[in-house]
């Protein structure tokens, strides 16, 4: 197990210092780390990569294309339909949606706190926005990697620590869309569970206990198994720190209040497509909030998927599909929903968050680089 004391074996902290006080001299590696990071988290850069072109253009096509082909799909009804919605009822999918970032922010402001480097909640909210940017306009969830170098270069904390708080927060999004995804399928079809909710039912356990499996596992056996890897000791060390970022930003003393967090973020995302629902209007759709909680949910998973940003094709997909084959939605209903629910969650965040981008200090960064 790596201490946690910040110390590492050969006796310098992660931070670079000696125990004498003078900084440790990494040398022209370091410099040269700087400028590659910067570099390659250019937002500008990536936007002009054909591989980003190709995922942000294709999987929209192939979806247009996809519901002109079918014959349920009345693609001319469906600004109508969009046109007729309750603007208040849109507005308050938007507001309740966007009430999410800064729950985000404090959610992870705590975790990083944690770590020992005081985090406002502003600022993490800020660079939860941007990092929401960059993963809805590039693929790979590249936008995590963004929060982090972010953070990096606005504080003195290490890229590696800060991976640690990411992953930590991912796993308890995971273990939320899991367990809140199963409760609200079981409210939601008390009658009996269809096939593919079945299907889906079994896979989220089966997730969970995988979840719990390798925590455990990096818990008591992360260090011992680096060491066996013929890997550098950078990379050891690397993995140290990141370690370190994942188990000291949640105790069990914080773990219920990071618990209440997270359920709240994941209830502005399912309360966002109820009202979308209900916004609409539409006489032959009939979805509960426990409805609206399991498409949400179960969508999201799919957002996971590192091929497209934010998922785009596979959530359209997925939801259309839910809506209609699990909850009987008409077809053309059922993309109108998706239709409005996207343009919340992902056209309004490009746009609104390409004006942060323009205005944020924290993408040029208030501090020079830390090393990782």
């Amino acid at each position: 197990m790596p201490r946690h004391d910040g110390l590492r074996h050969d006796g310098l902290r992660h931070d670079g210092l000696r125990h004498d006080g003078l900084r440790h001299d990494h040398g022209p590696v370091v410099t040269t780390e700087r400028q590659v990071s910067a570099d390659q988290m250019s937002l500008a850069r990536r936007l002009r990569q054909p591989r980003t072109i190709i995922s942000l253009v294709l999987p929209l096509a192939l979806l247009v294309l996809f519901a002109r082909s079918l014959p349920g799909f009345r693609l001319e009804q469906i600004p109508d339909k969009i046109l007729r919605s309750n603007g208040l009822l849109l507005f308050a999918a938007f507001a309740v949606f966007y009430l999410g970032f800064p729950i985000r922010g404090l959610r992870w402001t705590l975790l990083v706190r944690r770590t020992g480097y005081p985090l406002k909640v502003r600022d993490g909210t800020e660079i939860i926005f941007l990092s929401w940017l960059v993963n809805c306009l590039v693929p790979a969830k590249l936008g995590d990697v963004y929060r982090a170098y972010l953070l990096k270069i606005n504080s003195t904390v290490s890229l590696s620590r800060t991976f640690g708080t990411v992953f930590i927060e991912r796993i308890l999004d995971l273990f939320a869309i899991v367990v809140l995804g199963l409760a609200s399928g079981f409210v939601s079809f008390r009658n009996g569970l269809p096939g593919q909710v079945q299907v889906v039912f079994a896979a989220g356990v089966v997730f969970v206990m995988l979840l719990a499996a390798g925590l455990l596992t990096m818990r008591n056996f992360g260090r011992r198994i680096m060491q066996a890897l013929p890997v550098p000791v950078r990379i050891v060390e690397f993995y140290d720190r990141f370690e370190e970022g994942v188990f000291s930003s949640v105790g069990l003393r914080a773990l219920p209040g990071l618990i209440v967090l997270t359920g709240l973020i994941w209830a502005t995302e399912a309360i966002r497509l109820f009202l979308v629902v209900q916004a609409l209007g539409l006489p032959d759709v009939h979805l509960g909030i426990s409805g609206a909680f399991f498409i949400a949910l179960s969508a999201s998973l799919l957002t996971a998927i590192p091929i497209t940003p934010a998922g785009l094709g596979f959530v359209e997909g997925a939801i259309v599909g839910l809506l209609t084959l699990v909850y009987g939605v008409p077809q053309t209903e059922a993309l109108a929903i998706t239709i409005v629910d996207r343009t919340i969650s992902v056209l309004t965040v490009i746009i609104l968050g390409a004006i942060a981008y323009a205005i944020s200090s924290k993408r040029r960064g208030t501090l020079e680089p830390q090393p990782a």
